[in-house]
């Protein structure tokens, strides 16, 4: 019997490795010897792998945006960006889209934040995404479980979102207030010739709700356009289905809309794309990127995944192959909850860079 192991099997284990370049980044995570420093944990991430480095790339790509929307505009005489410089006076216009699911959660005031602040320049999101926030200035919103019997929640009138609660006289309450608004909508459509679109709509929805704890009340005070081509495929059509039988007529025109959205990429010195979830969002703020030939930088929250082909689930890099994201860009996707994510994104990004993104700009409360 040898006293020598197999060669193959040496050769194998104990293949030699080329060299990594010095600057590659070494794997090493935050030492709590060190006490506890939340910022500090967080700027280990970048080196701390899997998603907790997408996380760090992801911060990294969101100040990037800042950085360059910070940055003043020269109009250059005689081309497009001077005709719509107020349009995208900024230097990176900053669209963010999210699903209703954030509304109903707790990112609502990371959202609103942003609102607030008037941080980012483009908002998209779905239905529910605008009536669940106008919902939570007339009623409460509850934390319940994941595992509540949907029969029983049924027989109760509690409407469950994961693991949140939602009593059905919420919704009441909602007809309650928008009926009316929904009246003098068609009023003024019958009357004045008011051409409303669903931005125009969310617009007034933020004025008439009339609460800071609104992320559209802060939209409408800062004109900070709102987005939802869907805007019936929640609680809002409901209501929009059973007004039209009292008093029919009103009319939305999705055209204008899409005109509006796709202009805002299309004339913006550079874009960047925030989107939480996928779906409707995700493609259709990407889509308005494309009549630009692509985002210059782009983050990606969500737990899709590629395998069924869906958009949802799409790695940054199809929507490369798309010219939705430039091919020169660093996009990035975590995957991951938003609900665990986004806060620590904004904590490390727009909340960082409060001072200088609200410099000059006048809170209109």
């Amino acid at each position: 019997m040898s006293d020598q192991p197999p060669s193959l099997a040496m050769e194998s284990v104990l293949k030699q490795s080329t060299s990594l370049a010095e600057d590659v980044p070494r794997v090493r995570g935050y030492d709590f010897n060190q006490g506890v420093d939340h910022r500090a944990l967080l700027q280990t991430y970048l080196t701390t792998g899997f998603q907790a480095t997408n996380m760090g790339l992801a911060i990294q790509e969101i100040n990037q945006m800042i950085e360059k929307r910070l940055e003043p505009v020269k109009d250059e005489e005689g081309s497009d960006q001077t005709a719509a410089s107020s349009l995208s006076p900024q230097g990176c216009t900053i669209f963010l889209g999210y699903t209703s699911n954030l509304i109903s959660s707790g990112v609502r005031e990371s959202i609103r934040y942003l609102a607030q602040h008037k941080m980012v320049d483009v908002i998209v999101t779905t239905a529910g995404g605008i009536e669940e926030d106008l919902i939570k200035c007339l009623a409460h919103t509850y934390i319940g479980d994941f595992s509540l019997s949907g029969k029983d929640l049924r027989q109760r009138g509690i409407n469950r979102i994961g693991n949140l609660l939602v009593p059905n006289d919420n919704y009441c309450k909602f007809e309650d207030w928008l009926m009316p608004i929904l009246d003098q909508m068609v009023l003024e459509q019958t009357t004045e010739g008011t051409h409303w679109t669903p931005s125009k709509m969310i617009h007034r929805l933020g004025k008439e709700i009339n609460d800071p704890e609104s992320v559209y009340y802060w939209a409408y005070k800062n004109d900070i356009p709102v987005f939802s081509p869907a805007l019936t495929d929640g609680s809002l059509g409901d209501m929009i289905y059973f007004h039209s039988y009292k008093n029919p007529g009103l009319v939305l025109d999705i055209v204008e809309d899409i005109r509006r959205l796709n202009s805002r990429a299309v004339f913006a010195k550079r874009t960047g794309m925030i989107i939480l979830g996928g779906g409707l969002v995700k493609h259709h703020i990407s889509n308005a990127n494309l009549m630009r030939n692509g985002a210059d930088y782009s983050v990606f929250v969500n737990t899709g995944q590629e395998f069924d082909g869906s958009d949802s689930g799409a790695r940054p890099d199809e929507a490369v192959s798309w010219g939705k994201i430039r091919a020169d860009a660093k996009p990035v996707k975590v995957y991951a909850d938003a609900s665990l994510v986004f806060p620590l994104l904004v904590a490390e990004t727009f909340a960082l860079n409060a001072d200088r993104l609200t410099a000059g700009i006048i809170n209109k409360e």
